[in-house]
């Protein structure tokens, strides 16, 4: 049963995914068609030379035979270039653009601080937060950002990680006049944005401070 074991670990790397739940994907992996797992097979493949990260944000998206390394959002001419808002993951910002209200430019941390161990901090882009907004032209965006929006979560973890970023980011530019904001009250405490509905986030931005 050693690749019964090995799926069940594999499955528990993923997000949120325990053991039990784990276990429960390989019974119902066991019980599908061949079909059905070449099909899944192809998809993961399909997934992994389709998919690429945007050079600034840090957004997924599909190549479709482009060559073009930005994203949807970085690569509209359309949006504003002197708004910036950092979320924790791709599926905040996902919910923040469902509300068709927020017109700016987006950067990925890549996650929270949920201790201040220095192995945490390391797995922030908090270094290449710091790049895209010194040298966005490096990056593929012609932007000249006025605000920072910190869009974390309002959990404990997400609490941390933008003074974190907040700290960083009035350390490196000291200089220079940049406006830092975060969003204001409507989202629950302890809540995350990406089960926020679209009016309660709309709230959020509009009265962020």
């Amino acid at each position: 049963m050693d690749s019964f074991r090995k799926l069940i670990n594999i499955f528990s790397d993923f997000p949120t995914i325990g053991k039990r739940t784990a276990q429960r994907f390989v019974f119902y992996l066991m019980k599908l068609p061949q079909e059905k797992i070449d099909e899944l097979t192809l998809s993961i493949q399909e997934l992994k030379s389709k998919i690429r990260f945007c050079s600034f944000c840090f957004n997924p998206f599909e190549i479709n035979g482009e060559t073009n390394n930005l994203c949807e959002v970085c690569r509209n001419v359309m949006r504003d270039k002197s708004l910036l808002c950092i979320v924790e993951k791709e599926e905040d910002l996902i919910s923040i653009e469902k509300t068709k209200k927020y017109k700016g430019l987006y950067f990925i941390l890549g996650g929270t601080v949920a201790t201040l161990k220095k192995n945490n901090i390391e797995e922030l882009r908090t270094k290449e937060l710091e790049q895209r907004l010194k040298t966005p032209k490096n990056f593929g965006v012609d932007a000249h950002f006025n605000e920072i929006i910190i869009a974390t979560n309002p959990t404990p973890e997400g609490r941390m990680t933008a003074i974190l970023v907040e700290k960083k980011l009035r350390e490196t530019f000291a200089d220079i006049q940049m406006k830092i904001t975060h969003l204001g009250l409507g989202l629950p405490v302890g809540g995350e944005l990406e089960y926020a509905d679209e009016e309660t986030l709309e709230s959020a931005f509009n009265n962020r401070k």
